[in-house]
């Protein structure tokens, strides 16, 4: 029996987790950014737009397998849209915070391969105004925030890592891709 895959991307911002999974979708048509809650304003471009009430519903199910707060908006991963997002085909799933990557592992079974993307806080900065982003402050505190995190968390497994300053986007993607073909590979043997 085949278990689900699934990929989590973690990396600080504009460490480029929208532009890898572009380059997977280009690459394979089953790949698919799950699309987390968000409730908040701000950027929608890859979120659900929902509300508090939403997320409290959700909460109450015991449907929610993470939950943030982040610039001023809460983002939560859920059961029922990792369902339909397996359904769809390969989920990739944009993390900043290594207590959701574990949450997301202990919380949903699947086969999760964990790729850390990386680029300095300086390339941050020059993409993120690069991008027209209005929060680049907060997008650093949050760089430094990621990288806080990874030293706090040493013993975390990556199954790849990646610069995104020496690895383009289609190169980024079809080692991701290798790694998934690989485990599956390894699982049906």
């Amino acid at each position: 029996m085949n278990r689900k895959q699934g990929v989590i991307l973690y990396g600080p911002p504009a460490s480029g987790k929208d532009t890898v999974t572009k380059a997977l979708t280009a690459l394979d048509s089953r790949y698919a950014q799950f699309a987390r809650l968000k409730v908040g304003s701000g950027k929608s471009d890859g979120y659900r737009m929902g509300t508090a009430a939403q997320l409290r519903e959700l909460e109450n199910a015991g449907d929610v397998v993470y939950a943030n707060s982040r610039y001023g908006n809460t983002y939560a991963i859920d059961r029922p849209g990792v369902d339909a997002a397996f359904a769809a085909g390969v989920p990739v799933v944009h993390l900043g915070q290594i207590d959701g990557i574990g949450a997301l592992v202990d919380g949903y079974p699947a086969d999760w391969e964990l790729v850390l993307l990386w680029c300095p806080q300086e390339v941050t900065a020059a993409r993120s105004e690069g991008r027209g982003d209005t929060d680049t402050t907060a997008r650093l505190a949050a760089w430094a925030a990621t990288r806080e995190d990874l030293d706090s968390h040493p013993d975390t497994v990556w199954d790849l890592r990646v610069d995104t300053t020496t690895a383009s986007p289609t190169e980024s993607a079809r080692l991701i891709d290798r790694l998934l073909a690989q485990r599956a590979g390894a699982g049906a043997a």
